[in-house]
């Protein structure tokens, strides 16, 4: 276990709170976010750096001072994984959380030394480059490649990713980034964590007590009145879809004693795609995984990686150009009860000073048309590009 102090002499303090008008203006350095449908919290500063897979104990570990009725009760450690299962990952417990439910009650929570906000300056870049890492040609070559595969029996789904990169004349201000996020993506699971900031639509999974949900997507149409019909037509998405389903409700089998999946997909519209997504509920038995343990026995599902994992995973790993780093992993929080959200790092960017990298990856199943995924992809970049690259 890693940790800027010793956690024995931490103390932690929640206290309920006017409801903030805006929980971003509490985002401070170092800080993170997690914003959904009126459910939010912002943090500032670093109490302590934990390996992730300490990280329930760690938070157990802390002296904590409050009514455990009280919302967002306790410590959370918080952080984005990477996508590589193997590469080791670190959370931070935050200084400060400063939260609002989704029915209007405040709260704040503090970790040994208070943390101060950060309000932004508002003095983001003017002037900006953007760059595709990978070419129309590389592309339809990688997908050429992937269907042989797919042909020679190998695999039955590959999920490639392409990369774009994008330079400002001045560093990228995150709260003003979150801000705008948060209002053209609604619905979305708004996050920013280890310098990975984005709004993805997908729930990898959610524990609060002994219930669990996921709510797995997999299978794009562009968003508008045609979505239902294009997405509930396709057999390919719904084949694509099904393996992502089957793929999650026999993990969830191995820690709950029931599990139930929706028998068809919905269909979840956001602001520029349209995804199949299908309800996931299960009930833990005891003694219950905490939503950390939970979402790295499910990562990577076949929605980002593929199937058979192994065999898709080589084939990323080959033919991708640009790492994946934290996209596509985990992203989310955990606190001392295990309890937890957990989203994959989707339709987001890597952002480090004034330099972002973008991912946007497809399903490629048998009958996939490098150009249909290609515009696929670009609507999937679209909501980042947009929110970084301001006309």
């Amino acid at each position: 276990m890693t940790a800027t102090v010793a956690l024995s002499d931490l103390r932690a303090v929640t206290r309920e709170v006017d409801p903030p008008a805006d929980v971003l203006a509490a985002f401070g350095e170092d800080g993170t976010a997690w914003l959904h449908d009126g459910a939010e919290f912002v943090t500032a500063g670093v109490a302590a750096r934990v390996a992730a897979q300490d990280a329930v104990v760690a938070l157990a570990a802390i002296e904590h001072d409050a009514d455990p009725a009280l919302p967002g009760a306790g410590p959370r450690a918080i952080g984005a994984l990477h996508f590589d299962p193997n590469e080791p990952a670190e959370l931070v417990v935050p200084s400060r959380i400063v939260g609002r439910t989704s029915d209007g009650r405040g709260w704040v929570t503090e970790v040994g030394t208070p943390a101060r906000s950060n309000p932004s300056t508002a003095d983001e870049p003017t002037r900006f480059s953007v760059a595709a890492l990978c070419s129309r040609e590389e592309w339809s070559a990688a997908i050429a490649e992937v269907l042989a595969a797919i042909d020679g029996g190998e695999v039955d789904k590959v999920v490639l990713a392409r990369a774009v990169e994008v330079e400002g004349d001045r560093p990228f201000d995150p709260q003003l980034l979150l801000a705008r996020l948060r209002l053209q993506q609604p619905g979305c699971f708004v996050y920013g964590a280890d310098g990975m900031f984005g709004a993805t639509p997908e729930l990898l999974v959610a524990r609060f007590g002994r219930h669990v949900v996921s709510r797995p997507m997999a299978g794009t149409a562009p968003a508008g009145s045609g979505a239902l019909d294009a997405l509930r037509g396709s057999a390919k998405d719904a084949w694509e879809h099904r393996i992502v389903v089957d793929a999650i409700v026999s993990t969830l089998h191995r820690s709950c004693t029931e599990v139930d999946a929706a028998a068809a997909p919905e269909v979840d519209e956001f602001a520029d795609v349209a995804h199949l997504a299908t309800p996931i509920h299960g009930t833990l038995a005891d003694p219950a995984p905490d939503a950390l343990a939970m979402a790295r026995a499910l990562h990577p599902t076949p929605a980002v990686g593929g199937a058979p994992t192994d065999g898709a995973l080589e084939l990323i790993a080959r033919l991708e150009g640009a790492e994946r780093g934290r996209y596509a992993g985990p992203v989310g929080w955990v606190d001392a009860r295990g309890d937890g959200e957990w989203a994959v790092a989707l339709r987001g960017a890597s952002i480090d000073g004034a330099r972002a990298r973008l991912h946007a990856g497809a399903g490629i199943v048998a009958g996939s048309d490098p150009e249909q995924e290609w515009r696929e992809t670009e609507a999937k970049l679209d909501p980042m590009l947009r929110a970084l690259v301001r006309p």
